[in-house]
C-alpha cells in the first residue's frame, strides 16, 4: 500500500534557515532562485563551523586524533551519499567540486580513453552548458560527432527522434534528468535502456533532480550519475560522481597528486584504488563533512513530502501567472519539478529581475546557461522562479503581486 505524502510544517522548516530572515531593500527576503542554489539549514551551517572549530585536520594520512575524526566524518558522508543514490558500493561515489566537474571528469577520462574518431555522442536541446561544452571539446580533440535530441513546444524530448539518432556508431549519451530552465523531468530510464540496446554508455546530469526526485542508480541502470550538493541544501563547491565500478576501474586518473597514488618513484607511479584514484590533493573536507547533514535533513523531511509541497507551489504559481496579460510560460511539460520560466510581451527579463529585487524578491533572469535552448524558443532569456521546501503559498502570492506591479511600471 502506497502511503500519502505527509503535510509538512513549513513554518517550523523556515525557522531552520537563518537567511530567510534577511531584509532586502527594506523587505523580508523572498527567495525564488532555488534552481541556482538552495539555502542552507542551521544544522549544515553548524556542521561547517563545528568541523573547523573542533576537528580541522587533513584526512586519510594522519594518525593523530583530529585526523582520524575528520577522516571518519569524511567517509561517513560518502556512505550517506551511497545510500542517497542507492549505489552498490561506497567506493563508487567520487567526490568532485560539482556537477560540472563530474561531467568533465567523465569526458576527459572515459571519453579520451574509449571514444575515437567517428564515434557519436548524443545530448539534448535542453542541456546546461556544462553538459554541452565538455563534449564539444572532446569532439574537437577526438573527431567524434555530437548529435542533439530535439524537443517539442512544451519543452519535452522527442523520443521518436532520439530513437532515430541511435545507431551502432552511438557510443555515449549524456542527458539532463531535469531541465534547470524549464523544469521538465526527462524519461531517463527509457533513454538509458535505448542507449544500452546499441551498446552506448550513459551519463545523467542530476543537478536539478537531486533535491526533488528519488534517485536510484541501480534501478535506472545508468553508467554515470552526477550531482551538486549546493542544490540539495548543502554547501557549495561539493559534488558527486557515481559510476559503475568496472567503468571507474578502467578509467585513467583525472588529476595527478597526493592521495590518488599508491607508490611514486621518478621512474613510475602506480595509482590508488577507488575512490581515491579520482580524488587528488587535499579535498574540500569541510563541505564534504557538512553534506551528510544536508542529506540527513532531506531524509528527515522525506523526498515524497517535499515534492508534494513543491508541486502545490508550482500549480498555484502557474495558475496565477497565466492570469497576467502578455505572460507566456516557457516549458509546459506534463512532468515537471517546481520551476516556472516565463516571458512577458514587451518587457525585458532583466528589467523584471531588477524591479522584483527592489521588492526583496529574488528570481533568476537570463539564459540560465542554456543558450541553445533559448534559441530553440526564439528568445534571449526568461524570468525563472524556482521553489524549495521552505517556500509558501503566501510567498507565491506576494511574488505575483510584485510582478503585476512591475508590469504596470514598465507598460
Amino acid at each position: 500500500m502506497i502511503s500519502s505524502p505527509k503535510i509538512l510544517d513549513i513554518t517550523s522548516i523556515r525557522n531552520d534557515f537563518p537567511i530567510l530572515n534577511e531584509i532586502v531593500n527594506g523587505k523580508q527576503l523572498l527567495y525564488f532562485d532555488n534552481a541556482a542554489t538552495t539555502q542552507k539549514p542551521r544544522l549544515v551551517l553548524d556542521a561547517l563551523s563545528g568541523y573547523y572549530e573542533h576537528y580541522n585536520a587533513n584526512i586519510h594520512r594522519g594518525i593523530h586524533h583530529l585526523a582520524e575524526k575528520a577522516t571518519a566524518a569524511f567517509e561517513e558522508s560518502r556512505r550517506s551519499m551511497q545510500r542517497f543514490v542507492n549505489s552498490p558500493l561506497a567506493e563508487q561515489i567520487i567526490f568532485t567540486y560539482g556537477t560540472t566537474d563530474s561531467i568533465n571528469l567523465v569526458a576527459q577520462t572515459y571519453g579520451r580513453k574509449f571514444l575515437k574518431e567517428g564515434d557519436e555522442i548524443i545530448i539534448s536541446t535542453m542541456e546546461h552548458h556544462s553538459n554541452i561544452v565538455p563534449w564539444q571539446m572532446l569532439c574537437e580533440e577526438k573527431g567524434c560527432i555530437l548529435k542533439v535530441i530535439p524537443i517539442n513546444e512544451e519543452g519535452e524530448l522527442l523520443m521518436e527522434e532520439y530513437g532515430k539518432l541511435l545507431s551502432e556508431r552511438t557510443k555515449f549519451v549524456s542527458v539532463v534528468h531535469v531541465s534547470n530552465a524549464l523544469g521538465t523531468i526527462n524519461p531517463i530510464k527509457e533513454i538509458i535502456e535505448k542507449a544500452h540496446a546499441v551498446g552506448a554508455k550513459v551519463l545523467i546530469d542530476g543537478a536539478q533532480a537531486s533535491s526533488h526526485l528519488t534517485i536510484d542508480v541501480q534501478d535506472l541502470d545508468c553508467d554515470f550519475y552526477s550531482l551538486s550538493l549546493h542544490k540539495i541544501y548543502g554547501p557549495t563547491g561539493m559534488g558527486v560522481l557515481y559510476g559503475k565500478k568496472e567503468l571507474l576501474d578502467a578509467m585513467p586518473p583525472y588529476r595527478g597528486g597526493g592521495e590518488m597514488i599508491k607508490e611514486v618513484t621518478f621512474e613510475k607511479t602506480t595509482y590508488n584504488e577507488l575512490p581515491y584514484k579520482f580524488e587528488a590533493g587535499t579535498p574540500n573536507i569541510a563541505d564534504v563533512v557538512a553534506s551528510k547533514f544536508a542529506l540527513d535533513y532531506v531524509e528527515s523531511l522525506g523526498k515524497e513530502n517535499i515534492a508534494s509541497h513543491e508541486n502545490e507551489l508550482l500549480q498555484h504559481a502557474t495558475n496565477a501567472l497565466k492570469e497576467i496579460d502578455g505572460l507566456r510560460i516557457i516549458g509546459n511539460a506534463k512532468e515537471k519539478v517546481s520551476v516556472v520560466s516565463f516571458v512577458i510581451d514587451g518587457v525585458h527579463h532583466q528589467d523584471i529581475g531588477v524591479l522584483l529585487d527592489q521588492q526583496g524578491i529574488a528570481v533568476r533572469t537570463g539564459h540560465h546557461c542554456t543558450q541553445p535552448l533559448m534559441q530553440r524558443f526564439g528568445i534571449t532569456g526568461t524570468t525563472r522562479a524556482s521553489f524549495a521546501v521552505y517556500n509558501t503559498i503566501e510567498e507565491v502570492d506576494r511574488f505575483v503581486t510584485g510582478l503585476r506591479k512591475v508590469v504596470k511600471m514598465l507598460a
